[in-house]
């Protein structure tokens, strides 16, 4: 088991998502930036699928009460063992009453912990990503405790460490498709797409909204599929780009798609930052 002795900004959990079911109404999910999470799972050679925390600016302080290893990847948000720094990208032993804390934000927004075998929380229609309506919660809280795989063995040697690329954060160029509605307009409206944006407050798992007003329009389409990465254009010719807990239809035209690599660094972007499209030809 761990326990959460103090719970942190936004802590949950998160896998590879809720696949299958959008037919139902039921959002996706799962981890916002899957390449970080993939990799805190790929250290410990866990499954891709493997559940682990998602760590939200302000990260947790946890008690382990299981022998296990741990990773940590994506945003550097100073991790600590029994107050000793440690490195992100790195595997770690963790015996029975360690406790893992985090400190001052460096780089990035979220944070991925795997231990090894996965936390085992309750698995709700194939997936273990909280959601709220589908989960039992949405976050984790003060004296929650998760359980993990008993009988790890943690005394390996572990001295290798990955560093990240800067790049991953610091990019301010996203790779995207063109929507099924980028037709609807015309060149020049359409060049109005790749001006500079900048991620605005009202900016979570549902979506990212975006500041600037780049094309206001009167085109409309009748609800359609939406999916994680979908940018849609709303009337007041505003940007709203779909992330990991979107709703499954909408009702704005869909002007581009995301890629995965370009969700996950997007979910690394702290409200204020800029960044513009780049379009890959299909």
């Amino acid at each position: 088991m761990v326990k959460i002795l103090k719970s942190g900004m936004y802590t949950s959990i998160q896998d590879t998502g809720r696949v299958g079911f959008r037919n139902l109404g039921v959002p996706l999910s799962g981890a916002m930036d899957s390449v970080s999470a993939g990799f805190a799972n790929a250290l410990l050679n866990n499954n891709k699928n493997d559940a682990v925390l998602e760590i939200t600016m302000l990260g947790p302080k946890l008690k382990f009460f299981e022998p296990t290893l741990i990773a940590i990847s994506g945003a550097e948000l100073s991790p600590r063992i029994n107050n000793n720094s440690i490195l992100n990208n790195k595997v770690y032993n963790i015996d029975k009453g360690d406790v893992l804390s985090f400190g001052k934000p460096i780089k990035g927004v979220r944070s991925y912990l795997a231990v090894k075998g996965g936390f085992q929380t309750e698995i709700v229609l194939n997936s273990r990503s909280f959601y709220d309506g589908i989960t039992s919660k949405n976050r984790l809280v003060e004296n929650d405790f998760i359980p993990i795989i008993k009988g790890i063995s943690n005394k390996i040697k572990t001295t290798g460490y990955l560093k990240n690329k800067n790049q991953f954060f610091e990019t301010s160029v996203l790779e995207v498709y063109k929507g099924p509605d980028f037709e609807l307009f015309d060149k020049k409206e359409q060049g109005l797409l790749f001006s500079d944006l900048t991620i605005g407050n009202n900016s979570n798992r549902m979506g990212f909204r975006l500041e600037e007003v780049v094309l206001k329009h009167s085109k409309s389409i009748i609800t359609s599929p939406v999916l994680p990465g979908t940018v849609q254009l709303t009337p007041e010719g505003k940007l709203i780009v779909l992330m990991k807990d979107a709703q499954t239809t909408g009702g704005y035209p869909r002007v581009f798609q995301l890629t995965e690599k370009s969700i996950a660094i997007l979910a690394q972007k702290l409200v204020g930052s800029t960044f513009n499209f780049k379009l890959i030809l299909n």
